[in-house]
């Protein structure tokens, strides 16, 4: 699991609103590729996403679900064969307009996958860093 606390320029409900569309993701996860919406309607638990998402030189699909849909909380939950992806979000309004965001993320291998969790750290570590550069920027450019 990695962890960061990002300082977003945007109150919390516009965090919560950009972020809650996981499609997004393209524009502020550096490993994701592409990511569309599979279902149809309102943005709400359950929603299901397909991510494709480029990590140590491989392409891999994972199906994303919204599980958690709170004022203050978003919970995705990313799957396939040989993989499970959760991305746990928690804001919190700070002074001036602005949304602390508590984003923790983990990647639990299944099989003999879990063999590589050790050596995977340190890219995870530099993936998670680079989200915490690019997402205050992406959030903010889509403000309403």
């Amino acid at each position: 699991m990695v962890e960061r606390n990002i300082v977003i320029p945007v109150p919390v409900d516009e965090a919560v609103s950009y972020l809650e569309d996981f499609r997004r993701s393209a524009e502020w996860d550096p490993g994701t590729v592409a990511c569309v919406r599979v279902d149809e309607g309102p943005v709400r638990p359950g929603a299901v996403w397909r991510n494709t998402s480029r990590f140590r030189g491989r392409t891999t699909e994972l199906t994303y679900r919204l599980e958690v849909r709170e004022p203050a909380r978003l919970v995705f939950v990313g799957t396939n064969k040989s993989v499970t992806a959760t991305d746990d979000m928690r804001f919190e309004a700070r002074p001036g307009d602005e949304t602390l965001l508590r984003y923790e993320a983990s990647l639990r291998f299944k099989g003999l996958a879990k063999l590589a969790t050790p050596f995977m750290r340190a890219e995870f570590e530099a993936l998670a860093d680079k989200v915490a550069r690019r997402l205050p920027s992406a959030v903010a450019v889509h403000r309403p």
